[in-house]
């Protein structure tokens, strides 16, 4: 089974690889393809979209909602959801930094907030890349950070992205290919990319 699961994910381009540790870890033993996986993260995913909405949870900037957002994404799904990564990976910094570097994060953003540093679209695109950056979990990254950012958004009163008109940035196709682009340009110094497209 964990092999199945093991070949799919290497099957798709830019998304983070499991280690052997992590598959182990998955809850539902039932799933055996990639397509399956995605079907089951997604109806946790919808779970943690109610609880966001029920709008019981701490503020967004937090190193508590981070974790438990990640937690209710992927609870049912994953044993680690919720935890630090203990690894590295193709993407993010040393693993044993995380909990520095999201802390940084958060209070860097919490005071681009507090003095109006950038417009708030600005601020929640520099989060956005700064926290898949940050690759805070041994997967789940992008679908977790790009949450977290339209939770900030709505915290903050403003109307949360489009993420190029809502298409499924977790599958392969152009605008994921976009989006990855974008990103890229994003290390690279250049946030119109991504600004762009997620109000597209």
């Amino acid at each position: 089974m964990v092999g199945l699961v093991a070949l799919a994910f290497q099957d798709h381009p830019g998304q983070t690889p499991l280690d052997a540790d992590e598959l182990a870890q998955l809850i539902p033993r039932h799933i055996t393809t990639h397509g399956q996986l995605n079907e089951w993260e997604q109806a946790n995913i919808v779970e943690a979209l109610k609880w966001l909405k029920r709008g019981r949870h701490p503020a967004v900037l937090t190193e508590k909602f981070c974790r438990e957002l990640h937690k209710r994404m992927f609870g049912k799904t994953w044993k680690w959801a919720g935890t630090f990564r203990q690894s590295d990976k193709n993407i993010g910094c040393d693993w044993r930094q995380v909990p520095t570097r999201l802390r940084q994060l958060l209070d860097n953003t919490d005071f681009w907030m507090h003095e109006r540093v950038f417009p708030l679209d600005e601020i929640a695109v520099r989060f956005h890349h700064q926290l898949v950056l940050v690759h805070a979990f041994p997967n789940g990254n992008g679908r977790h950070s790009r949450l977290m950012t339209d939770s900030l958004l709505a915290q903050a009163g403003g109307s949360p992205f489009s993420w190029g008109q809502g298409a499924d940035l977790g599958a392969g196709g152009d605008v994921r290919n976009l989006y990855l682009d974008s990103l890229r340009a994003a290390d690279a110094g250049d946030i119109t990319k991504l600004t762009e497209l997620v109000r597209r």
